[in-house]
């Protein structure tokens, strides 16, 4: 992608999930000079950088930040806490559940604040969505609106500049099959794209933690098979 100076500048968090990955394109549509983020940050799933940096080709920069939330703990992501598994889809999203990472999204956002305040950039995008979800806190309407506010009282760029910050959460109010459909319009490989929880040491997903049970169902409702490989031998 080729930067020109009428484009608006954004920071694309990027962690290599089919949600992330359908921001990128959405932002990429938008005209927006991309500059995508992501984190290494302790997390059972390290297929999903790799998959970070091969959908993130096209972009400006990619910026790779570890940040390693291991010592915290607290979360079956990156503790020795077992991730749950065949939960019934009636059951996710009903409290917050243990795959939960502590403030993880108000960490992330505030590192690509950071990023974007020297990039002067306005607009961030992040992938939370409250519908097809696990029930995190912090991917909530009420968050994002919170988190938007403090970017313009708490920054250089939001006290002196005229523009306002603005995160930008397109997948917020959209189904599993509403995000593929829009995915797959714009062109996204979701064969390259790692979502699960647990993935097996080849990157094939488990099928049976709660990231694989939403986006299975979300590719069934499409009506459309998903195109990463589940099971270990498969």
């Amino acid at each position: 992608m080729n930067s020109d100076q009428n484009n608006r500048k954004a920071v694309v968090l990027l962690s290599g999930g089919l949600d992330s990955a359908t921001v990128l394109a959405i932002a990429t549509e938008m005209n927006f000079d991309i500059y995508a983020i992501s984190f290494d940050y302790g997390q059972r799933n390290k297929h999903e950088l790799n998959a970070a940096r091969k959908l993130a080709k096209y972009v400006l920069e990619h910026l790779i930040l570890k940040v390693d939330l291991r010592p915290i703990g607290g979360s079956a992501l990156t503790a020795d806490i077992s991730v749950p598994v065949n939960r019934q889809e009636s059951k996710i999203g009903k409290g917050v559940p243990v795959t939960y990472v502590p403030a993880r999204n108000t960490i992330f956002l505030s590192l690509a604040l950071a990023w974007a305040e020297t990039l002067d950039a306005k607009d961030i995008f992040i992938g939370v969505n409250a519908v097809d979800c696990s029930g995190y806190p912090d991917c909530r309407p009420e968050f994002i609106d919170a988190f938007e506010n403090l970017a313009n009282i708490a920054t250089r760029t939001g006290v002196e500049d005229a523009d306002r910050i603005y995160i930008r959460t397109p997948l917020l109010r959209m189904s599993k099959r509403e995000i593929i459909l829009k995915g797959l319009e714009l062109g996204v490989d979701y064969s390259i794209t790692s979502t699960c929880y647990s993935p097996f040491d080849n990157g094939n997903a488990c099928g049976k933690c709660d990231a694989c049970t939403l986006r299975l169902k979300g590719f069934s409702e499409a009506g459309i098979p998903d195109p990463v490989v589940y099971g270990e031998h498969v």
